[in-house]
């Protein structure tokens, strides 16, 4: 068995999950965002699985990931079978769960040095 060290820096991590604000590395993120090893897109306009369509999960199919890990509340749900079979299509795994889940899988995908990226739905925030 390879051991690889990993330092700070080679890779995002979540240090922190709350139901409105993620903290990624040393900084807070109060909106939906796509997380990479080396990617941070924030202000993806998803507020709920329902608002995932082709032009929202363009983002995620287009870095050609392995696996794309959707990130959303706290019970698990499920895309629109259209959307999920985007993935299908170009054969990119799709794994759907909590928030919390998704934001603790990223970080060990992170550290085997997977091809994976998240998509981290955060609820709208409340004026």
């Amino acid at each position: 068995m390879q051991l690889t060290e990993h330092r700070p820096g080679q890779y995002h991590f979540i240090r922190r999950v709350g139901e409105h604000e993620l903290t990624i590395d040393e900084s807070i993120h109060r909106s939906s965002l796509i997380l990479g090893a080396r990617l941070l897109v924030d202000d993806w306009p998803v507020h709920r699985l329902e608002d995932l369509d082709e032009s929202t999960v363009a983002p995620l199919l287009n870095h050609g990931p392995e696996l794309v890990i959707l990130g959303h509340g706290v019970r698990p749900g499920f895309p629109d079978p259209g959307v999920q079979r985007l993935f299908l299509e170009r054969g990119i795994g799709l794994e759907t769960m909590t928030l919390a889940a998704a934001c603790r899988t990223f970080n060990i995908l992170m550290s085997e040095n997977r091809r994976a990226i998240a998509g981290l739905i955060l609820p709208r925030a409340e004026s």
